[in-house]
């Protein structure tokens, strides 16, 4: 509605010309009223002149996020790619790097996990960091405490087994399924678990919010491919057109 109105005003102000030189308040109410009938018939006549007004506003709001994103990615690029307390995988040296802010309790996020995992193998040359961003609740909380216990205590392969189980789990996970999960990944659940509340867990699950926040992640899976912020789920064949778009940028 607002872009709407504020095309509106902009075709107003364009058709008018030198009859708003003193602006609305200098004129009468026949002129006002004269006026705003010329309008309504001139975008009754011509209706493509409101959606190109339309499309060259949402094309400066466009470029103006496309803007505020590069500065925040300026702004943050060492917390965001050189993060100690979060996962690196695929190919360290990859010429990409992939970053994805998600949610073992995000539908789309367990969607996207097939995708960006075929994207990672088929590539071979992407760099992926997975930013802990628990949003949806308790159980959110929870699956990332166990994730980030996992790497911290065994490392970065036991993680990513841990985090492809948990985005392959059905039903929200609680204390009892995850000290099971442990178990079958042949990991000894009793220090997991007494980790899960620790200091050094809490620390990175609040690093990942207060980053997010900055970043206006305000959903997930939230994805950082080269110097693009993308927001929401992308299918396969468009998370490839963009690592492409990056390599030639």
């Amino acid at each position: 509605m607002r872009r709407l109105l504020n095309s509106l005003t902009l075709i107003a102000l364009m058709s008018a010309g030198p009859a708003l030189a003193g602006g609305l308040g200098a004129m009468s109410a026949e002129e006002k009223a004269a006026f705003r009938a010329e309008v309504r018939a001139y975008l009754l006549e011509n209706p493509e002149v409101l959606v190109e007004a339309m499309d060259v506003l949402n094309a400066r709001t466009d470029a103006d996020a496309a803007t505020r994103d590069q500065q925040m990615l300026v702004a943050n690029k060492d917390q965001l790619m050189n993060d100690p307390a979060s996962y690196v995988g695929g190919n360290l040296n990859g010429d990409i790097t992939v970053i994805e802010f998600m949610d073992y309790q995000c539908g789309y996020c367990k969607k996207a996990h097939e995708e960006v995992t075929a994207l990672i193998k088929a590539d071979g040359n992407i760099r992926f960091i997975v930013k802990e961003y628990p949003i949806l609740g308790d159980a959110s909380v929870l699956a990332s405490r166990f994730a980030i216990s996992v790497l911290q205590l065994h490392g970065p392969d036991a993680y990513i087994v841990a985090y492809d189980a948990m985005l392959s789990m059905r039903g929200a996970p609680d204390e009892t399924s995850l000290a099971r999960l442990a178990t079958t990944l042949n990991l000894d659940p009793a220090p997991i678990m007494a980790r899960m509340n620790s200091a050094e867990v809490t620390a990175v699950i609040e690093a990942n919010h207060s980053l997010g926040q900055t970043m206006e992640v305000s959903g997930t899976p939230t994805f950082v491919i080269g110097g693009s912020i993308v927001r929401g789920y992308v299918p396969l064949d468009g998370m490839q057109q963009i690592v492409a778009q990056e390599r030639r940028s």
